[in-house]
């Protein structure tokens, strides 16, 4: 067959900041490769085409979501492609270095490419003898390389060195072969912001600093020196994925709970999560729930903050989608969902309990309070207030207790500053303040310049 662009089909997740891909095989099949458990871009793609998935390829061991190849083997049949050296728990073509599968005119082409894992492969796709381009996860990525740290800091620099000799090999492609990463802006898994999703080999012997490395040892140094903190859940997903999820076999449900069931739920060491806006957090909550807004970014911070051991209620706005919200938990395995409150804050109130609230306010209205930076350190590093305490957002609820009394809290906007005085609440502060708004905007409010690099946070 002849391959058009048009037969690949990017499928990106902005919340991970991932990319999955659909090819059309031409023969009303389909391969997907590095596909989450959230199939509804997948399937709404296919189903547009009307193609039938044959073949689900995985890369690596993702630890930062839940595969969907062992559903699309259940829902579409498809042969489930990895590496032999991940040593899966369920049905599979286990493959090594150099083995191809024949997908009916196109081949894709097994490449060891340890670094982000250690049993990482790229797939590259090949019409005939001609590269048609690679899908690279978590090895080469635009302008950088997926992190090598998820397997712990005494592996670090050993993955760092397997990872330049992968990002060698793939270099050593024809320059005209496109990169199709799994890992893009947004990740956690070391992508670099802004970035675009997909490039050309040649592209990337031109752009990337890591390719531009003058030997390993500068590499190592390179590729290490970027690695900020990265959501706990990782460090126990891609065991799941080794296991391999379970299938579903319907549409995701919340059930109402009543306040009541709340309470219980709560004193049998359960959690309450707020997904409505920051703002309507704000106004009032279950005291000792967690704010994390539905939105892209919602499993990030659910699989940061919270285990996934113990049962989970959820307060919503009527016009969420509970839908929504239950897909993002399994995407990332957790499936303690124990259902919503029913009527919302309203039928909490009228139960009788007691509700808190966080003052939500304008940059001009933030007085002196002490300004607590919870964005990443590559933000904060980027510009931020004169004086800052720097605690990140991931990290706050180990040193909650040593955070300033009455802060005004502050992130980008809002959101992630309204999830922190959660959890400071939650430790026992009183008189919080979420900045509505930026760092940018406070500093013009109080005739002041954003400051670069870390040397006069106060953390």
């Amino acid at each position: 067959m002849g391959f058009a662009d048009d037969h690949l089909i990017p499928l990106v997740d902005e919340g991970l900041g991932n990319s999955a891909y659909l090819v059309d095989l031409g023969d009303g099949r389909a391969l997907a490769v590095d596909a989450s458990r959230d199939l509804r871009a997948l399937r709404a793609a296919a189903g547009r085409r009307g193609l039938t998935v044959a073949y689900a390829a995985d890369t690596h061991l993702h630890a930062d979501f839940l595969s969907g190849a062992v559903q699309l083997g259940h829902d579409h049949g498809a042969t489930i492609l990895a590496s032999a050296a991940g040593h899966r728990g369920f049905d599979h073509r286990g493959l090594a270095d150099g083995d191809e599968a024949d997908l009916g005119g196109l081949t894709l082409r097994a490449l060891a490419t340890p670094g982000h894992t250690d049993e990482h492969l790229s797939f590259l796709l090949l019409d005939g003898g001609r590269e048609l381009g690679v899908f690279t996860g978590g090895s080469l990525i635009v302008d950088s390389a997926a992190r090598t740290d998820l397997l712990g800091a005494d592996r670090t620099e050993e993955l760092a060195r397997a990872q330049y000799r992968s990002l060698r090999r793939l270099a050593a492609l024809p320059d005209a072969t496109a990169v199709w990463p799994t890992h893009g802006a947004g990740s956690f898994c070391s992508a670099p912001p802004g970035a675009e999703r997909t490039t050309t080999v040649g592209a990337q012997k031109r752009s990337n600093p890591l390719l531009a490395a003058p030997d390993e040892d500068a590499f190592v140094a390179r590729l290490t020196a970027g690695l900020g903190s990265y959501p706990a859940y990782f460090d126990r997903l891609a065991e799941a994925n080794r296991r391999g999820p379970a299938v579903l076999t319907g549409p995701p449900t919340l059930p109402g709970l009543s306040a009541g069931q709340v309470r219980a739920l709560v004193a049998d060491g359960g959690h309450v999560v707020d997904v409505r806006p920051a703002a309507a957090y704000a106004a009032g909550h279950v005291p000792g729930s967690l704010s994390i807004p539905l939105r892209a970014a919602f499993a990030t911070w659910l699989g940061w903050l919270l285990p996934d051991t113990a049962p989970l209620a959820f307060v919503t706005d009527e016009d969420q989608d509970p839908g929504e919200l239950v897909r993002q938990a399994y995407k990332i395995g957790y499936e303690r969902l124990a259902g919503r409150l029913g009527g919302g804050m309203a039928a909490w109130l009228a139960d009788g309990n007691p509700q808190n609230s966080i003052a939500f306010l304008p940059p001009d209205r933030a007085g002196d309070r002490p300004y607590v930076d919870v964005r990443q350190e590559s933000e904060f590093a980027a510009g931020h207030v004169p004086g800052a305490v720097h605690l990140e957002l991931g990290g706050l609820a180990a040193v909650a207790a040593d955070a300033p009394r009455r802060p005004i809290v502050a992130c980008a906007h809002g959101e992630r500053a309204m999830t922190a005085a959660s959890l400071l609440e939650r430790a026992g502060h009183t008189d919080l303040a979420v900045l509505h708004g930026g760092p940018a905007d406070y500093a013009a409010a109080h005739g002041q310049r954003l400051v670069q690099g870390t040397g006069d946070a106060r953390a």
